[in-house]
């Protein structure tokens, strides 16, 4: 009988067969994934038995990291320098020279030699002709007798006092605008958002740390400093200035804050500087600057509207004097007593007496003198009128004031 299965040597050459089907199938599969890879991998070599050099792989990916964080630095470095560059030589130095006594103690009146009594910073912010105009603080040059500015290339120049305002802190000088090469420009303080960056420049600690550079945020806007104008002890006015933590030391005063489009938005000016306090610098908002630069350039001073009285707070007065001098109802904590009228002045035309009490201007509560001040200054203008409420005698009562400056009394 005849058998259906294959013989022996049959089934050896079907298994012969299958083998060289498994092999080159795998063969086929191998060069066509290998020739995928160098398609798609072109820079990936290749090592003898086909093993991919994962040396060379390796070098290629740290030296495209390298490029990445490198690329990353550029472009974050070059917003700071680009501002830098834009505002950087406009900072300048400005040195108070005063004459010494013996002692070397300031001595306006003494013939005698003249000292370093100080440096602070300073910003070109205009030139005119021949002149070019710093603004800087009024303490960088308070009691000078000569001032000397220091551009950023060394140059030393003799300058000029225009004007100083101690209200504000501000102070504008003058220099030949020959040597100076780099002007600032303005920004908007009122466009400010709180985290936005900013950067302070000038001199910290003397010229030999010129044109230092540092960076941080606005930390506050509007923030108010109490500032006492005469070092009696008691308040005179209420600062409105920003708030950064950029660092700002000794000599920044009068420097630059810029923002990262290298506009001045503000001038430095003071720096809390208590053991438990850090990072908290304040500079004058530039928007507050500019009417009182420009007052100082016209008129050598801030024309302010004029009432041509002494003042002091009802709070700081004993409560003796408050009923038995200016004789106030019991109910009146608050407001400005009038401690003297010069003659002639806008006051005295309307009628306001000594021992008056303002509790009132414009219908509008009168706490103290600083807030008096603020009103008077911040809300009307020369030439305007100001209704005040008084208390006189212990009856209320009106007066209208018709402002002026104190060069315009009689």
């Amino acid at each position: 009988m005849e058998s259906n299965e294959p013989n022996y040597g049959e089934r050896t050459q079907q298994k012969k067969r299958s083998h060289f089907s498994y092999f080159f199938s795998g063969l086929i599969g191998a060069i066509v994934g290998a020739l995928v890879i160098l398609f798609v991998f072109p820079e990936v070599g290749i090592l003898e038995g086909n093993e991919l050099n994962t040396t060379e792989k390796s070098i290629v990916d740290n030296n495209q990291s390298a490029v990445t964080k490198q690329k990353v630095a550029l472009d974050v470095t070059t917003a700071v320098t680009d501002a830098v560059d834009k505002a950087g030589d406009a900072v300048v130095g400005i040195t108070n020279i005063q004459k010494m006594d013996f002692w070397g103690m300031g001595d306006p009146n003494n013939d005698g030699q003249s000292a370093e009594a100080g440096t602070g910073s300073g910003v070109v912010y205009k030139k005119s002709g021949d002149k070019a105009f710093i603004v800087t603080n009024n303490h960088v040059i308070e009691n000078a007798s000569e001032l000397e500015v220091t551009l950023s290339d060394g140059t030393k120049l003799p300058a000029t006092l225009i004007g100083s305002d101690p209200w504000t802190d501000l102070a504008v000088v003058v220099v030949k605008s020959d040597k100076v090469k780099t002007v600032a420009e303005f920004g908007k303080s009122g466009s400010l958002k709180p985290g936005e960056p900013v950067i302070a420049i000038g001199n910290p600690l003397g010229l030999q740390f010129s044109g230092s550079i540092t960076q941080g945020i606005v930390s506050g806007l509007e923030r108010t400093i109490e500032v006492d104008i005469n070092e009696d002890g008691q308040v005179d006015w209420n600062a409105e200035v920003i708030q950064t933590d950029a660092a700002i030391n000794p000599g920044n005063s009068g420097g630059a804050l810029i923002n990262m489009a290298g506009q001045v938005i503000g001038i430095n000016s003071m720096k809390i500087a208590e053991n438990a306090v850090e990072g908290i610098g304040l500079s004058i908002p530039i928007d507050s600057v500019i009417p009182i630069i420009t007052d100082i350039e016209e008129y050598g001073e801030v024309k302010r509207p004029y009432l041509g009285i002494n003042l002091a707070s009802v709070e700081e007065i004993s409560q003796y004097h408050q009923q038995n001098t200016l004789k106030l109802p019991s109910s009146i904590k608050a407001g400005v007593a009038i401690t003297g009228v010069q003659a002639g002045s806008p006051a005295d035309k309307a009628g306001v007496r000594e021992f008056d009490v303002i509790v009132e201007m414009d219908g509008e509560p009168i706490q103290d003198v600083v807030a008096l001040r603020k009103y008077l200054y911040n809300e009307k203008r020369i030439g305007e009128k100001v209704k005040l409420g008084i208390y006189r005698d212990g009856k209320k009562q009106t007066a209208t004031v018709t402002l002026s400056t104190a060069d315009q009394q009689e």
